[in-house]
């Protein structure tokens, strides 16, 4: 099928069969590798993307029915080289080690924000309930959520 997907302000033509997930649409065809591939089975966030402002995991959704939204991935949230707010603190706080969940972290985040679900350490974490991190780094990504929440 020939779809196109509006990316980070940018739309892109490409050409998928019809069961492709957008996660692999992302990282094989359009070569965003920010965004990783945990689990695939949508238990660990860390393929985590906005499309039209709401978080979703993008191993659980079709490349094709994500067509005529606006998809943001994390390649998409810096503006030139100032980075998004949340992202700044990520690095401020040492809110990641391996890296493997970092960007599903990061968009979750923002999301989390944008929703008001940052009133209180106990709020973030329930709602960023759906990200893992292996390295156990949940005080400082809620540390630098709060401080981007700001």
């Amino acid at each position: 099928m020939d779809i196109t997907l509006r990316v980070n302000g940018r739309d892109q033509r490409l050409t998928v069969e019809p069961r492709v997930t957008l996660l692999d649409a992302l990282r094989e065809r359009l070569d965003l590798t920010g965004t990783k591939k945990g689990c695939d089975r949508g238990e660990c966030g860390a393929c985590t993307v906005l499309v039209d402002g709401r978080r979703i995991k993008s191993c659980l959704t079709l490349a094709v029915m994500r067509q005529n939204a606006e998809i943001t991935t994390i390649e998409g949230l810096a503006q030139g080289d100032r980075l998004h707010p949340l992202q700044a603190a990520f690095i401020r706080r040492d809110a990641f080690q391996c890296g493997g969940c970092t960007s599903g972290q990061i968009m979750s985040g923002v999301a989390c924000i944008d929703e008001g679900h940052t009133k209180s350490a106990d709020e973030i974490r329930e709602w960023m309930s759906g990200n893992l991190c292996r390295c156990a780094c949940y005080p400082n990504i809620v540390a630098a959520i709060q401080d981007a929440a700001k």
